[in-house]
């Protein structure tokens, strides 16, 4: 009987907290730009700045288009700031290397982040030249997970087949959309910030806590 993921073609992977453990905290960095950002940009004192990040990562998905749509922040300015971060948390991780390589078919990355720190991130990570593309928040129209338009663009872009397609997401929200367009979806709980909310076995296929430990066993049983 052939394995439940032996239609799979398209590997397509989140970046942050999904391709490196969410214990390394990177985003402690990220979100402490974000408040410089913000407390410079709105005159604001930093209670007043985190207030606002997390007001608007809440209700518009991103902090980053939340201040596009009320403050006109520029997205290339603003990302360019809060991702000018000290990436030495992250270490190369040649186990994952070899499992992501090892499947079957194109494999890509799928982020709320930018290009040019989703590439800084992969090649400290010893995963660079793996992946055949990386749809960004540009790419998303600065329509981010999980707003629908941003899966129906990152499936157009790469010409892929949501029902021959797997998504793998810490957000367990991001999974949603993806389930209805036909994806399996899976969902590594590793503890992220506000990683849970809104999970439901409705649109969760797997529910993993190590990503390199899974894909080992998915190429172990596609294998035989």
């Amino acid at each position: 009987m052939p394995h439940p993921l032996s239609h799979i073609c398209n590997w397509i992977f989140d970046l942050d907290n999904t391709l490196y453990p969410a214990s390394n905290n990177l985003f402690a960095l990220i979100d402490e730009k974000m408040g410089l950002f913000i407390s410079d940009r709105l005159q604001c004192d930093r209670d007043e700045a985190y207030r606002i990040q997390k007001d608007y990562f809440h209700n518009h998905s991103t902090t980053l288009a939340g201040l596009m749509r009320h403050e006109g922040v520029d997205p290339h300015e603003f990302l360019d700031f809060v991702h000018n971060i000290d990436l030495s948390r992250l270490t190369p991780a040649p186990l994952l290397k070899a499992e992501i390589t090892a499947l079957p078919g194109r494999k890509y990355i799928f982020t709320n982040a930018d290009q040019n720190y989703a590439a800084r991130v992969l090649e400290k990570l010893g995963l660079g030249g793996i992946f055949s593309g990386i749809h960004d928040i540009h790419a998303c129209d600065y329509q981010p997970k999980p707003e629908r338009f941003a899966y129906n663009s990152m499936a157009q872009a790469f010409a892929i087949d949501p029902g021959q397609s797997l998504f793998i997401e810490d957000m367990a929200r991001n999974l949603a959309p993806a389930k209805t367009l036909g994806m399996a979806t899976v969902w590594i709980n590793n503890g992220s910030e506000w990683g849970d909310k809104g999970a439901h076995s409705d649109f969760i296929d797997y529910e993993i806590t190590d990503l390199t430990k899974w894909l080992c066993e998915v190429n172990d049983a596609l294998q035989k």
